[in-house]
């Protein structure tokens, strides 16, 4: 029987403490290697390795691409870049983003289920919207252990909310006790019994984000996971198709971006409030210049003309003002975010 020597650990908003808290009770010669998505800004060099290092007794590194994976290391995935598992080996792309993020959790638990079936332990830590949902479903779907971070004693309950509300969880527990609970089921067996065959839409969804589809292939691919809809990819301006997985929805567009429900409607959102503050400048310039018209046509005695481009000038202080109010309001009662 095989062991369980996988271990895949996503997170956002206020997963750093609870990581520290879990490396540091894992001992030295921990038979497993665990690879760790912490959603962080491309724009900054991750400081995540080095402050792991001051709580582990285990390696802890920024993989290169291809790395063979070994035991006893922590892997975290570098800025900007997802990190997949592709027998034996660690992939390293900066593939189109999932749930609006590079590194994203489900492309790292989903290419763990399909590599490593039954020996694939997930664990969903603090953070907000819903990374992480897809992902722990594929791993449990494939025969793995699957470990959510207790909400009430997570900093952001979001992600740990979600992985629960969508998923049959394994394990709900505090942060403190996700270490413990590792060593022992590290200690365990997978139970094999043939292990569970490979889903078809899980080896496709990987294909897709590791761009291994040529041009037609890619429409072909994401036609066959789900629906065509409406719908519109915030990220590339392409169609979206919706992916039905159980009781859960998703969205992805043939390029490759991916989206939760939760992330989809943050992501339209921000879209949104762009073209909302984007409108506002348009017109508060249009009120400019018709101010500036008919200061000139003052000026030249063309008083009717004048009169008109005033009317204008007020006519759209108004609706500046109206703008304004939509965007400065709190946005759960506006239409940025409903």
């Amino acid at each position: 029987m095989p062991e369980r020597d996988i271990i895949v650990i996503g997170g956002s908003a206020g997963a750093l403490e609870a990581l520290s808290a879990i490396v540091a009770s894992l001992p030295h010669q921990l038979r497993a290697s665990i690879f760790v998505v912490i959603h962080t800004s491309p724009a900054k060099e991750s400081l995540l390795p080095r402050i792991l290092r001051l709580h582990s007794r285990l390696g802890v590194s920024h993989p290169d691409d291809g790395q063979t994976i070994k035991r006893g290391q922590i892997y975290v995935a570098p800025p900007d870049l997802h990190m997949l598992l592709n027998n034996g080996e660690i992939s390293l792309m900066h593939g189109p983003k999932e749930n609006r993020s590079r590194p994203a959790i489900d492309p790292l638990f989903r290419s763990a289920a399909i590599n490593y079936g039954a020996r694939v332990i997930a664990v969903l830590l603090s953070g907000a919207l819903d990374d992480g949902t897809a992902g722990i479903r594929a791993v449990q779907r494939t025969g793995g252990i699957t470990i959510v971070q207790d909400p009430a004693d997570a900093i952001y309950p979001s992600i740990p909310e979600s992985a629960i509300q969508n998923n049959w969880i394994d394990h709900i527990v505090a942060a403190a006790e996700i270490g413990p609970l590792l060593r022992r089921l590290v200690e365990e067996r997978a139970s094999e019994e043939g292990g569970p065959v490979v889903p078809e839409d899980l080896a496709r969804e990987v294909g897709i984000i590791k761009q291994e589809f040529e041009s037609p292939q890619m429409i072909a691919a994401v036609n066959e996971l789900g629906d065509l809809t409406m719908f519109t990819c915030p990220e590339c301006q392409g169609a979206l198709w919706e992916l039905k997985d159980g009781e859960l929805l998703r969205y992805r567009c043939h390029v490759g971006h991916a989206y939760s429900v939760d992330s989809l409607d943050a992501a339209q959102g921000e879209k949104l409030e762009a073209a909302l503050w984007s409108a506002l400048r348009a017109l508060e310039e249009r009120g400019a210049l018709s101010r500036r018209m008919a200061k000139q046509a003052r000026e030249r005695e063309h008083h009717g003309l004048a009169e008109r481009f005033e009317r204008r000038a007020d006519e759209t202080d108004q609706h500046v003002e109206s703008m304004r109010q939509i965007l400065v309001a709190d946005p759960d009662r506006t239409l940025v975010t409903s």
